[in-house]
């Protein structure tokens, strides 16, 4: 273990992914989740932590770890046509992970996947989070009605999973 992420991650707590991301800015992210959801099938699932659980750090495991681990834990594996995506952000190492269910991962190439992650990442490092998340939901809405769009006269969609951001 790296002594000084240890550290990193020790000094970011709940209370500093609430001072970058505002009560104001979170509800703002819910409904732009919410509004992208209403043009596709799929879902849309927003996880912010501001550092590693401690068993992480003591294995040096990487933020792409925590976020596949945080897609099955909000269950974002589990919808109906396996359309999930998590956008997931990882405030003490400055990491930017999306992890896409299987439908939507055949569907996009792993690259694009990362293209978008490497374009958020110039808000995230300016410190504008909130912008970097908006960019990254637009980004994924747009696969997401370009592969999964929803059907004009299908009767309203059943919300999977919570709109709402997680932050930890």
């Amino acid at each position: 273990m790296q002594l000084k992420r240890f550290l990193r991650h020790r000094l970011w707590d709940e209370e500093d992914a609430r001072r970058v991301l505002p009560t104001e800015a979170l509800a703002r992210l819910q409904q732009r989740v919410a509004d992208s959801e209403a043009r596709h099938s799929g879902e849309i699932r927003v996880c912010v932590e501001a550092s590693l659980p401690l068993s992480y750090l003591w294995r040096d495991a990487p933020a792409r770890e925590r976020a596949v681990t945080m897609f099955g834990k909000l269950r974002v594996w589990d919808t109906e046509h396996n359309n999930g995506v998590l956008i997931y952000l990882l405030l003490a190492d400055h990491r930017i992970e999306i992890v896409a269910d299987r439908a939507a991962a055949r569907c996009v190439a792993p690259d694009h996947w990362q293209l978008l992650v490497d374009a958020m990442g110039d808000a995230f490092r300016a410190g504008r989070f909130e912008q970097g998340l908006n960019d990254a939901i637009d980004a994924v809405d747009t696969l997401l009605v370009q592969h999964f769009p929803r059907d004009a006269g299908a009767a309203p969609r059943l919300n999977e999973l919570p709109d709402e951001p997680l932050l930890g």
